[in-house]
């Protein structure tokens, strides 16, 4: 549909919100999938066709080209983003673009913030949330869910070693102080290589004196299990056990 779009686009269009994120490669709810937005700059025409969501943009607008598309640039997008994601949502998009995405930093993104435009409300909130080490929408989210609940903030990418200074592993999240790792186990887990790789390493790290938890997207539907080892975990570490 993009691609299209793109045939018929006029110098004063360009692609704009999820759709930009999009291209950007930013995670996004599949409702949002099927739209392709457009925002024209000035007084030109709004595009009109079958599923172009159009938009209008007075001043000056920010895009740059996308594989061959007029895209909003990276910061542009997230904050459109703004008027059509939840705050988690819009963290999770921020993540990518700061993160594996490699695409632009916190501090572009907080420049698209101005006071007295529309849903900048969401975007003051998702912006004190962004990190970069996220490596995808869930390692975000398990990170939301986890403070949310009431846990210390986790540190991202945490590499392992052991009291040698021996190399162990890169997990997901951790609290290094307690030695408490998190990971996220997504679909590419169930692979028997990776598998049989994450058993090895975390034999490292249990040897090496770290807890290890889990996660998947069961976890996603229903937290409480998690979050009862997590406490667990943190509360072991309290009373000694485990040799932190």
């Amino acid at each position: 549909m993009v691609a299209a779009v793109a045939l018929v686009i006029r110098p004063d269009q360009y692609c704009s919100h999820t759709t930009a994120a999009g291209l950007w490669g930013a995670p996004l709810p599949r409702e949002h999938e099927g739209a392709v937005h457009v925002t024209t700059v000035g007084s030109g025409a709004l595009m009109r066709r079958p599923t172009v969501v159009g938009h209008r943009r007075r001043a000056r607008a920010d895009f740059v080209e996308r594989h061959g598309v007029p895209v909003s640039t990276p910061a542009r997008a997230w904050r459109e983003c703004a008027s059509l994601l939840t705050v988690a949502e819009l963290v999770a998009v921020g993540d990518h673009l700061v993160g594996v995405g490699g695409l632009t930093s916190i501090d572009a993104l907080a420049a698209t913030i101005a006071p007295g435009e529309r849903f900048v409300g969401v975007a003051r909130a998702a912006i004190e949330r962004i990190r970069v080490g996220a490596e995808s929408a869930m390692e975000t989210w398990l990170r939301l869910a986890v403070v949310d609940a009431g846990f210390p903030e986790p540190e991202l990418q945490v590499e392992v070693v052991d009291d040698a200074g021996r190399f162990l592993a890169r997990v997901d999240m951790a609290w290094p102080a307690a030695r408490i790792a998190l990971e996220y186990d997504g679909d590419h887990h169930r692979d028997r290589g990776t598998f049989e790789h994450g058993q090895r390493r975390d034999n490292a790290m249990t040897v090496a004196g770290w807890l290890v938890l889990h996660a998947n997207k069961m976890d996603a539907r229903r937290p409480a299990v998690l979050f009862e080892r997590l406490r667990q975990a943190f509360t072991a570490r309290a009373s000694g056990i485990g040799g932190a």
